[in-house]
């Protein structure tokens, strides 16, 4: 059954982008703290916090801090961990205790020597809401992509 979050919420952000590396390079970045924070957190924004209990049922902290000090911290649980193909988890602002719960689907797809990445975040509260995260995962995604072709 639906929880009333979920019937009234389906403002959805659906993101590709092609990464030069392999699926498993990718995922590796995705999941592992120390490469996590090299790239999870937006533009001037850096990541002093990243913990994974990388398995379903298992959680994740991430904090981000802007130049002037402020921490966004954010957390959820994995529902999902297929490496190197997908991860699904939940995304909730701890620093903001009522924003609602999101959901995130991340699926690695192999295109030879390149990985297709689709992000999937569900469950907005709102357009805005939705396009914050949209200016947000671009910015990481700038990061994500000069870590994994260094290596």
């Amino acid at each position: 059954m639906a929880t009333r979050q979920e019937q009234q919420s389906t403002v959805t952000l659906r993101l590709r982008r092609t990464f030069p590396a392999r699926p498993e390079r990718v995922f590796r970045a995705w999941t592992t703290p120390a490469e996590m924070k090299q790239w999870k957190a937006p533009g001037p924004l850096t990541t002093p916090v990243a913990e994974v209990d990388l398995r379903p049922g298992g959680a994740y902290r991430i904090h981000m801090q802007a130049p002037d000090g402020a921490l966004h911290r954010l957390v959820g649980v994995y529902r999902i961990v297929d490496p190197p193909k997908k991860l699904v988890y939940t995304w909730r602002w701890e620093s903001e205790p009522d924003s609602p719960e999101t959901l995130v689907t991340v699926e690695f797809l192999d295109r030879g020597n390149v990985t297709e990445l689709v992000l999937t975040q569900e469950l907005f509260p709102s357009e805005d809401a939705k396009q914050k995260h949209e200016t947000g995962w671009t910015g990481c995604f700038e990061k994500l992509a000069l870590l994994v072709q260094a290596r």
